[in-house]
């Protein structure tokens, strides 16, 4: 062997042996074990719909589709605030830091700051997050399996927390959007009425639509009589001759009946109301528009009314709920670390490194 061989063979041994035997005598000699508990649980929202059929309803149970609220949740639980919570209760930077004298690697370091809490919250807690069922399913692992099954169960307790806080805030807001819709819908309604007061108070008109058929029952009897009249008429010209002075005169009154009609109708068309400035078309017209109006606004504050009461109704029930599909779990055996994983890993990136810059060294030396 020359130089260049001993070399790479010395290489080897500092840049893949030697730290493989160190991994390895801490994996295995040195690191505490840890053990994990699991927690499954999704977000679910009531469905007022009946389901039509068997099927329907575990579809509905299972959850066909994403859900906007356990992608909060999902955020949720690797968030910081939630970190400081548990800590609060459990006081997991005691309990992780006391384990930095046998394990510095996979404990925490004494004193530690909130950030470095979240950072260990990361590694210590792993959430899998399913965005086409909604379901998540959280792995906690401790130095104990009873402060793993403590730190799952609290979890659950918060997103519990979390979850009922975002009842909360959708009931006020239904609630506060429904009052809000129904003072709208009442002042639509007080105007309405209003502008129609004010309307019968200027005209001195109650309802312009009796007073209008009031107006119009003149003409209709006038009809009437030119109609009896007309008959009469017929009876005495077939009975008498046209000479006759009773038939001039029935005519002279017929044609009396025909212009009164006709003035009458002109003087609905055209007349001007007392103190409107207005015909009385123009005022139907008028008490038309406000009639409907009124109509709308009344339609307004039953649909406003309907709204407000089946929002202070559902505020009385709990909209979403946390529903645990997988209870936190105790472990009999110790699952991490992976000590076999991370021997290998640890051996692959060892020898890459190792190669590459055996690699680099020869690019060198033939290249000079």
């Amino acid at each position: 062997m020359r130089k260049r061989h001993w070399g790479v063979l010395i290489s080897f041994c500092a840049i893949v042996l030697f730290p493989l035997f160190v991994v390895s005598v801490y994996l295995w000699g040195v690191a505490d074990d840890r053990y994990a508990s699991t927690v499954g649980f999704t977000v679910r929202t009531a469905d007022e719909k009946a389901p039509s059929s068997l099927l329907g309803g575990l579809a509905s149970f299972t959850g066909g589709s994403s859900s906007p609220d356990s992608a909060v949740l999902y955020q949720f639980i690797r968030s910081q605030a939630l970190a400081a919570e548990v800590d609060k209760k459990l006081h997991l930077r005691d309990y992780y830091s006391s384990y930095w004298s046998s394990d510095p690697v996979f404990a925490l370091q004494p004193n530690a700051t909130i950030e470095d809490l979240t950072d260990y919250w990361g590694r210590i807690v792993r959430v899998t997050y399913n965005s086409s069922t909604g379901l998540i399913q959280v792995e906690v692992t401790a130095f104990t399996p009873d402060m793993a099954q403590k730190i799952a169960k609290e979890i659950v307790a918060e997103s519990q927390t979390m979850v009922n806080g975002l009842n909360d805030s959708a009931r006020e807001d239904a609630i506060r959007y429904a009052n809000s819709d129904l003072k709208v819908a009442e002042d639509r309604l007080r105007t309405a009425r209003e502008k129609l007061t004010e309307f019968r108070t200027r005209t001195q008109i109650i309802d312009l639509q009796s007073d209008i058929e009031g107006r119009m029952g003149v003409t209709n009897s006038l009809q009437q009589e030119l109609a009896q009249d007309m008959v009469s008429l017929d009876e005495l010209s077939a009975s008498t001759s046209a000479d006759d002075p009773r038939v001039a005169q029935a005519k002279r009154r017929i044609d009396a009946i025909r212009q009164r009609i006709a003035n009458e109708r002109q003087s609905l068309a055209t007349t001007i109301v007392p103190g409107t400035g207005k015909d009385y078309p123009a005022l139907m017209s008028e008490f038309e528009g406000l009639t409907v109006d009124l109509k709308f606004a009344e339609q307004v504050h039953l649909s406003a009314l309907s709204a407000r009461d089946l929002a202070y109704d559902n505020a009385q029930r709990q909209t979403r709920y946390l529903a645990t599909f997988i209870k936190p779990t105790l472990a009999d055996s110790a699952e991490y670390p992976q000590r076999s994983l991370l021997f290998g890993l640890a051996a692959l990136f060892l020898i890459l490194s190792w190669g590459i810059a055996v690699l680099i060294f020869y690019s060198v030396r033939d290249r000079n």
